[in-house]
């Protein structure tokens, strides 16, 4: 008998769940505004928990609350004890003072502090101090304090922050730079809870990558706020879901919770429908999406994920989303855009694109790509007439028309007027101007009631991003231009207008920093150089990871010496 007992504790202690972290009775109210009320949630080691909502819904505040920056109005965060925290910082300025390398290793403080101390006592040295010294020399190799200065530059080295710079005042960087280094700074030392708040701001595609594999394979607690769906599925084994003031914690990643939330949504339309014919679809939907996963590239980081796969976890969500969908007056024909020698250069004389040439085919969906932001700004601004042009020239087909989304709309929100008249100038009919259309339209892109009545000089960025849309839509253009569509939108929003896209029958060009919407819309990609083109008919995935393109995009950008 007693050995039997021996062997139950023994397999309860096995088999325990150990909570990393947990919030109990968690209450936040901002004067009369209450973003959370009696959360209760735990955070377990080995999982990684991307936290998603709307936007207002709290997200970022939530992860300052765990981290300690906020203090909750009520209830307790709870870190076991002897764990470290690390967070991605968010000031960009914080470490000006101190070179990239001691950035870095002051990600991991208590280490940082021994080290501080060792130099402080070395450089005053007496027969006093020495067993100071010895004492916190041998808490520095405990902590692998000799080789935190070789581990830092080797993070430094994966996010592409080359050698030559890691003595570089962290004040002299450039903010791009400066995102890299306080990535690499919040990874530094294994922490056993890692928080960061939108990771992929500003990496390019290959970094993102690194960073999906790392934390794929990363064995402690991650919590991320994320608009990245690639980034999410990749790294994700639960996504925390904040909605009226409460979180709730699904197995799986974005698509998952998703595509089951879609699912559940109709079931529970289908109000004729048997419950057993209900239970054995959704349990279908999660043999098919297991499969799925199974067979992509990130199956391996994903097999944690895949066993907690549950039927009770699907669930219909309260989101709501933006009926996005782009039609066509009329179907365009053969000749869509030629493009012949066309260059452009910043005022500075830097070639931002040179001899470009390109012929559009009737239903292409071309991402244009550049390792500079400028030049793809520069291509849509001259072949949409805001922009001449060094040389070369373009000339669209005389049966296309064209609508464009620029990465910068100020300009077409500088009246002080109402949603319903502004978006009212867009319309071709007067049965679209009628306010009842304009009022529905508004409210099928989120603005009901109201809201549109709000001014539009008042408009947050993702609320201008979806007018922009609504202007779009009523123009019915049968080529559609796209420059980071993506910024400042929501998830519920980019989803259903990555869903549009795919659908479009018309001719799109766009450009964007979100993995998914480039992978799942494109069937062409086409890159700018300072030293011409290069075009392929191919996936972004494939592109990407196409060996001879590689080598062919770093000759194309290297700068003669």
């Amino acid at each position: 008998m007693l050995v039997g007992r021996l062997y139950f504790c023994y397999f309860c202690t096995k088999f325990k769940t150990y909570y990393m972290l947990s919030v109990s009775n968690l209450s936040v109210q901002f004067g009369k505004r209450v973003l959370f009320d009696e959360v209760n949630v735990s955070f377990t080691q080995g999982n990684c928990y991307g936290v998603i909502g709307a936007n207002g819904a709290g997200k970022s505040t939530f992860l300052k609350v765990l981290s300690g920056q906020i203090d909750p109005t009520s209830g307790h965060v709870h870190l076991e004890p002897g764990k470290r925290m690390s967070i991605l910082e968010q000031n960009h300025n914080a470490y000006d003072e101190y070179t990239v390398l001691e950035s870095v290793v002051m990600g991991n403080k208590p280490l940082f502090k021994i080290k501080k101390e060792i130099d402080a006592l070395y450089a005053d040295y007496s027969d006093e101090n020495a067993d100071r010294i010895g004492e916190l020399q041998v808490q520095f190799e405990e902590m692998n304090g000799w080789n935190a200065d070789s581990d830092a530059a080797a993070l430094l080295s994966n996010l592409g922050i080359q050698e030559d710079m890691h003595y570089t005042l962290m004040g002299e960087m450039d903010s791009k730079l400066k995102v890299r280094v306080l990535l690499a700074q919040a990874l530094f030392g294994s922490p056993d809870v890692l928080i960061m708040d939108e990771p992929t701001n500003d990496l390019d595609y290959e970094t993102i990558n690194w960073l999906e594999n790392f934390l794929g394979d990363y064995e402690n607690t991650v919590i991320v706020v994320s608009h990245d769906r690639h980034f999410l599925d990749s790294v994700c084994t639960h996504i925390g879901d904040i909605d009226f003031g409460k979180m709730n914690l699904y197995s799986g990643n974005y698509t998952f919770w998703y595509e089951s939330s879609q699912l559940a949504a109709r079931q529970r339309a289908q109000q004729n429908k048997k419950a057993e014919e209900k239970a054995k679809e959704l349990q279908e939907f999660i043999q098919r999406f297991s499969a799925n996963v199974a067979k992509s590239k990130q199956a391996t980081s994903r097999k944690k994920m895949l066993s907690k796969l549950k039927v009770e976890d699907i669930k219909p969500s309260s989101r709501r989303y933006p009926a996005i969908i782009f039609e066509r007056e009329r179907e365009a024909g053969d000749q869509i855009l030629n493009v012949e020698k066309l260059t452009a250069s910043t005022e500075d004389g830097e070639v931002l694109f040179q001899d470009i040439n390109i012929n559009l085919a009737k239903g292409d969906k071309v991402a244009i790509i550049s390792r500079d932001s400028r030049a793809t700004t520069a291509f849509y601004e001259i072949i949409n007439g805001n922009r001449k042009a060094d040389n070369g020239s373009y000339q669209w087909g005389v049966t296309t028309n064209q609508s464009y989304l620029p990465a910068d709309n100020s300009e077409f929100f500088t009246k002080d007027i109402n949603l319903v008249d502004w978006l009212r100038q867009y319309a071709k009919t007067e049965e679209e101007r009628e306010e009842v259309n304009i009022r529905g339209f508004l409210g099928k892109m989120l603005f009901s009631g109201e809201e549109a009545l709000k001014k539009c000089t008042v408009l947050s960025g993702g609320e201008k991003v979806r007018c922009m849309l609504s202007r779009m839509m009523l123009m019915r253009a049968n080529v559609v231009m796209l420059d980071e569509p993506t910024n400042h939108l929501d998830l519920e929003s980019i989803t259903t207008f990555n869903n549009s896209l795919k659908n479009f029958k018309g001719t799109v060009l766009f450009t964007t920093h979100d993995h998914e919407f480039a992978e799942t819309v494109a069937n062409r990609i086409i890159e700018l150089t300072p030293k011409g083109n290069i075009d392929r008919y191919l996936t972004f995935d494939e592109y990407m990871s196409d060996k001879s393109i590689k080598e062919q995009r770093n000759k194309m950008y290297a700068v003669p010496v």
